[in-house]
């Protein structure tokens, strides 16, 4: 079963935050500068913390998922903003 949710994250290092970025754009939609909405399975949820656990340095970084529950049935009006509305990007599979 699929699962929705937020990752966030504070990283002091610039570089190991474009590291932490660029991983984070495979597993889900940037929504804002340091945060992402992940539809995963289990599986995925597992791999994802697992790479970034390689990524942080674990004194300094601070990383945070959030479970929001499961996926099926839930859209995006589900999830409220103020100011600039949110956009999120309908992924597709690509073939090459």
């Amino acid at each position: 079963m699929r699962r929705l949710h937020i990752v966030t994250y504070d990283i002091s290092d610039g570089k190991r935050w474009r590291k932490v970025f660029r991983k984070m754009k495979g597993f889900g939609q940037h929504l804002q500068l340091s945060v992402f909405i992940c539809d995963l399975t289990p599986a995925e949820r597992v791999k994802m913390r697992s790479a970034l656990h390689d990524l942080i340095d674990h004194a300094e970084d601070k990383v945070m998922i959030v479970d929001l529950g499961p996926s099926e049935g839930r859209t995006i009006k589900e999830i409220e903003t103020l100011g600039v509305p949110m956009s999120i990007e309908t992924r597709h599979p690509r073939v090459i």
